[in-house]
């Protein structure tokens, strides 16, 4: 018998050892591009270096995790560059080898990367929210777990209805991304059959407004910016570029909820959000990064474990079989929000609940019970299958 327990221990020892060499590679990246910005209204909005790259880090070493019990080895790569070096950090990612990359970066950015990238390459867009890039602009190389504008302000605006707030007052700004925000909260409005009584824009002049007087011009604005407006239930604030939203609440000249880009605000995540295991979650990120996480870690972190789990459950790691299995019934992923997250098969979209935050708690959660589909409740945020027009998923 003493011989037989010998033999199994070292049996196990000599796999044990073997094992490394046996492994799976599979090499992944995240490239975040970072565009000049001016600083954010608020000093605890200024982001931090490791911004996305510390989710990854976490979605690759519960990877990493797994991957010890599978046969599997996960090599994270991470690069944070300007927009005018986010070609040359491509290419260099290819050239070592590396066909998996989650990307942060605004929509053009992320269009322009994915045509250079081709076929080979698997991109998960980790950031930009435009609904264009999931529709008509759509890239066969491109899987989406950042949530779209639409899926944002329908996951808002579902929840105005369910309070039977239905009355809006639009304000939006200058900016393109604010007008296509603006947009996004119409068709909203219109989906659900929210009314938009009135419409107003606030144009940012620019110059000083980051500073002590800026601040203070702004908020002198806004009472009177607001003044005589019809009656209304709530001021929606499309505000993208951070010029005025966060002045709106107590600042606006009729005492009405404000959501939006300020008050109570759509969120792919929330740091304080609890339920569903994600308090043991946050903690995990907490303990990694010393910070509380923000969207952008979430999405990087689903991007890294959406890898995780087609590489696990399929066992294959190229781009071609991880795409593909995303896309399949078969791919679902537990990640904190009270159900499992699915891809959408006609644009590459990940399906997911919006959180509504105010900043201190989650409010509530998007898609609002008696809201239903013939598929899934959470289709009803977003762009829909009779509504796509994308065609680089065979729709």
């Amino acid at each position: 018998m003493s011989n037989l327990r010998l033999t199994l221990a070292t049996l196990c020892l000599v796999l044990f050892a073997a094992s490394p060499s046996r492994a799976l590679e599979v090499k992944v990246a995240l490239l975040r591009v970072d565009r000049s910005m001016p600083p954010p209204i608020s000093r605890l909005d200024v982001a931090p270096a490791d911004l996305g790259i510390a989710g990854a880090t976490l979605g690759n070493d519960d990877n990493r995790t797994t991957g010890a019990f599978t046969g599997m080895d996960y090599k994270l790569t991470t690069r944070a560059v300007p927009s005018a070096e986010a070609a040359a950090a491509l290419d260099a990612l290819k050239a070592s080898g590396i066909g998996l990359i989650a990307v942060i970066s605004d929509g053009e950015t992320l269009k322009q990367l994915a045509d250079r990238a081709g076929p080979d390459v698997l991109i998960l867009n980790a950031g930009a929210r435009d609904d264009a890039l999931r529709d008509a602009e759509c890239r066969a190389n491109v899987l989406h777990v950042s949530p779209s504008r639409s899926m944002l302000t329908d996951g808002v605006v579902q929840f105005l209805m369910w309070k039977k707030w239905s009355r809006l007052l639009l304000i939006h700004g200058s900016h393109p991304e604010d007008k296509l925000l603006a947009e996004s909260y119409r068709r909203s409005a219109a989906k659900f059959g929210a009314k938009i009584v009135e419409e107003r824009e606030f144009v940012d002049t620019g110059g000083a407004r980051r500073t002590d007087t800026g601040h203070v011009q702004v908020q002198r604005q806004i009472p009177v910016f607001t003044q005589n407006a019809r009656e209304h239930d709530v001021t929606v604030a499309a505000d993208e570029t951070d010029v005025f939203a966060a002045y709106l609440p107590y600042h606006s000249w009729d005492p009405r909820p404000v959501v939006g880009s300020a008050g109570l605000m759509p969120l792919s995540w929330h740091p304080a959000h609890e339920s569903w295991g994600a308090t043991q979650f946050q903690r995990r990120f907490e303990k990694l990064a010393g910070r509380s996480m923000r969207e952008e870690d979430y999405q990087a972190w689903l991007a890294m474990r959406v890898i995780g789990e087609a590489v696990t459950r399929s066992g294959k790691a190229d781009p071609k079989s991880i795409r593909g299995y995303a896309l399949s019934t078969d791919f679902d992923l537990a990640a904190f929000k009270g159900q499992k997250l699915t891809f959408r098969a006609w644009n590459g979209q990940m399906r997911q609940p919006i959180l509504l935050g105010d900043g201190r708690i989650t409010v509530s959660v998007s898609p609002q019970d008696g809201y239903l589909h013939q598929f899934s409740p959470l289709d009803t945020l977003g762009i829909d299958a009779p509504e796509t027009s994308c065609h680089a998923f065979g729709g």
